[in-house]
């Protein structure tokens, strides 16, 4: 126990007294950024994926969309994250000549790769949804894209919050790669407090401690949205 409590105290002085708590404000910022903006650009492009998938196959147009989409999916459910991460922004960005930081360079690639997970998510909840929605929808003189986005995605995202939640908790997690390419986390935070005495054990412990409340967080924050919802529809 004396040794822990060393142990502790030299994280203490880094953490408080060196002012390290800085650095894991920046990371634990940084973190929330990174999976909040990819969540919600995986949703924008998974809705879009879904909404491919699921039309009418009955034209040229929406069957060379839904073979892009394919491969946009296959693309990045194939391919390990820190492959998307270190492709995406030691050699596509400079090719493209796209002037972003680390930062904003892992908001656009995880939410590049969100969306093809929430792609198949929102497909699966909005083949969930009673197939006479859509058939109201067109009755009333709406048009497939209006009924689609008005009545059938509405509904389908009720359907799907819960494995929406595990995505979000699934991109918290896995911000733990960004210093691949330089990107400040909670990761990058505590390996430089425990580097400055050599001593990793406390600082690693407080790390996981923090992204055990920030899942806890969610998970509690979903769960209100569930019931909120239902309220609303025994409401109605």
């Amino acid at each position: 126990m004396g040794n822990f409590g060393l142990r502790y105290q030299l994280f203490r002085e880094e953490l408080i007294d060196k002012q390290g708590y800085l650095k894991v404000l920046e990371g634990l910022k940084n973190t929330v950024l990174i999976a909040v903006a990819g969540l919600v650009i995986g949703i924008i492009i998974g809705i879009i994926i879904a909404s491919i998938e699921v039309m009418p196959k009955y034209k040229i147009v929406p069957r060379i969309l839904d073979r892009i989409c394919r491969v946009y999916v296959a693309f990045f459910r194939g391919t390990p994250l820190v492959v998307q991460l270190l492709v995406g922004y030691y050699v596509l960005r400079p090719l493209m000549g796209i002037t972003v930081n680390a930062i904003e360079s892992c908001m656009i690639i995880y939410g590049l790769n969100s969306g093809a997970y929430v792609s198949e998510i929102m497909r699966g909840g909005i083949n969930s949804v009673d197939p006479g929605q859509m058939e109201a929808g067109r009755a009333i003189g709406f048009k497939y894209s209006t009924t689609m986005f008005k009545i059938i995605i509405p509904q389908a995202v009720k359907n799907i919050l819960p494995t929406l939640g595990n995505e979000f908790i699934a991109l918290i997690k896995d911000t733990s790669i960004v210093s691949f390419v330089g990107a400040m986390d909670l990761y990058v935070a505590f390996k430089y407090i425990g580097t400055n005495n050599y001593e990793f054990m406390v600082p690693y412990l407080a790390m996981a401690l923090i992204y055990i409340v920030l899942v806890m967080f969610i998970s509690l924050l979903i769960k209100w949205m569930e019931r909120s919802l239902k309220k609303s529809d025994r409401s109605k």
